[in-house]
């Protein structure tokens, strides 16, 4: 991987390049205002039972003093810590977001509520709430529920009156999207994509992460907000599927991630990427050239 450093850190953390880091510490290191697109998987506390409770130990207007961040185990978390350790990297993400850029960020019924709320406690404007339909969703082995089909994910932006995100109308639009049996070339992309949950053989060819997404999702991502040579970040980075994505579409990227397996499955598979092809790219809309009236006001 390309490892020269970036001039808008304020610290040497590499730019196209994964590191070893808990994201909030590696945030923390970046300046305001410096990155163009952030996609956040993070941990869904899954299956998690018992009574919210506060402990007045979250520093908000009217919610008491500072925090901590105490569990490390990321997917193990009571709801007190699960919310604190939302705010944590949230606000780092707020920080670091250009007021030009946006964040996705998946999630599921356990832990999108609690991201709503901290969201919107912190003044992140959500701009739209994706339903990502997996046609191809695991079956519920306990035939005591319905079968869990899909997973939730919110568009948002750092706030503020003038919304200034950049949003490639042309792109959603008229882009071609076979896969999604929703998407109809010529027609406005609708807050449900049709997407199976698939991964193509390269994508697991060194390795594999539990939750690890789909690059056909992850480019819809990126192709949507930001333009061809700006940062994505991925606080979450995992097997470094958000960092492929990145790569494949022409953007740099930045990654956080804690597990060093993970990494180095990320270092494999970034070293067996290459751009896409500038011919067969269904984006033949010149994203370079796309004028200001084209960002979201």
């Amino acid at each position: 991987m390309n490892k020269s450093k970036k001039s808008l850190l304020n610290i040497e953390i590499r730019s196209d390049y994964i590191s070893n880091l808990n994201c909030i510490e590696g945030m923390k290191g970046l300046m305001d205002n410096c990155v163009d697109i952030i996609i956040a998987d993070p941990p869904y506390n899954l299956s998690k039972n018992g009574n919210w409770k506060w402990d007045n130990s979250v520093s908000l207007p009217g919610m008491g003093g500072n925090w901590n961040i105490t569990s490390e185990n990321w997917d193990n978390m009571s709801l007190d810590e699960y919310m604190k350790f939302s705010i944590a990297w949230l606000s780092e993400a707020k920080r670091i977001l250009k007021p030009t850029g946006s964040m996705w960020i998946f999630g599921t019924y356990h832990n999108i509520g609690i991201i709503n709320f901290v969201c919107q406690i912190l003044g992140i404007e959500i701009i739209n709430e994706v339903i990502w339909y997996k046609k191809n969703a695991f079956p519920n082995l306990s035939r005591r529920r319905l079968t869990a089909s899909h997973e939730t994910i919110l568009w948002v932006h750092s706030g503020g009156k003038k919304r200034n995100y950049f949003f490639n109308y042309e792109y959603s639009k008229n882009g071609e999207f076979p896969e999604d049996g929703l998407k109809v070339v010529g027609k406005q992309m609708r807050t449900v994509w049709d997407l199976s949950n698939n991964k193509r053989p390269e994508e697991l060819k060194y390795g594999k992460h539990p939750t690890q997404k789909p690059i056909k999702v992850l480019t819809r991502m990126i192709k949507l907000s930001s333009k061809p040579g700006e940062i994505m970040l991925t606080p979450f980075s995992g097997a470094g599927s958000e960092c492929v994505a990145a790569k494949i579409t022409g953007r740099h990227y930045i990654g956080f991630e804690t597990e060093i397996e993970y990494c180095r499955i990320s270092e494999e598979r970034l070293a067996h990427t290459e751009k896409e092809d500038e011919q067969i790219n269904i984006l033949q809309i010149n994203e370079e050239n796309i004028n200001q009236d084209e960002t979201c006001n």
